[in-house]
């Protein structure tokens, strides 16, 4: 998922990124390796918040062109991806504050728009929601077709068939939130979310 990302946001990124040149071309790599980073980290956030429901309704999202992209500047997910994108830009290259978040801010919500669209393509075999979200939580991968929610598919790599998280009998979207945000805060905890770097670096070409 993290090297289809990284190639997803260089391949979004042409203009604002590369062909910019606020950014030095020897920083361009690592400008959409801190791009990456942002958007991993911040989902991984979300759902290690409680936030699974937030993340699948930005999937849920399939709007496209301009009116999809500008709705993406008022989803709080994005505006965390964009606020972290912009804190790296200033801290890691040294980029005004102003033409980073501009950066952030004409960069980001098209990554995340094309990414809703892509997830929701079934012909594109590059993104599903349950392959993205098992690797923001620990669940490993998955063949599940692209766009389809399938959240006790994504639980059952968890819990191994046993859905019922919370001892209620019941099998419901509480479970399957408290599965997902406990394998997310795991792997925070673990220091994964550093890890997501390291990864990212080995697409660094």
């Amino acid at each position: 998922m993290l090297e289809n990302l990284f190639n997803l946001i260089k391949e979004q990124g042409t203009d604002v990124v590369i062909n910019n040149p606020v950014i030095p071309n020897n920083q361009n790599n690592a400008v959409i390796a801190d791009a990456t980073n942002s958007v991993a980290t911040e989902l991984q956030g979300a759902l290690a918040g409680g936030s699974l429901q937030s993340v699948l309704s930005m999937f849920g999202n399939n709007k496209k062109g301009n009116n999809g992209v500008n709705s993406m500047l008022n989803n709080p997910i994005v505006s965390n991806i964009i606020s972290s994108f912009t804190h790296k830009l200033t801290n890691n290259h040294g980029i005004a504050e102003g033409q980073a978040s501009g950066i952030a801010q004409n960069l980001i919500p098209n990554v995340i728009s094309s990414l809703v669209s892509k997830t929701n393509n079934p012909s594109d075999s590059s993104f599903n929601i349950n392959g993205i979200i098992n690797a923001l939580s620990g669940g490993g991968g998955t063949t599940q077709a692209a766009g389809d929610f399938d959240l006790q598919g994504i639980v059952g790599k968890f819990t191994n068939g046993n859905l019922d998280t919370d001892g209620d009998g019941q099998v419901e979207i509480s479970d399957i939130i408290s599965k997902v945000t406990g394998g997310a805060q795991k792997q925070q905890a673990s220091g994964a979310s550093g890890g997501f770097m390291d990864m990212i670096k080995g697409f660094m070409k």
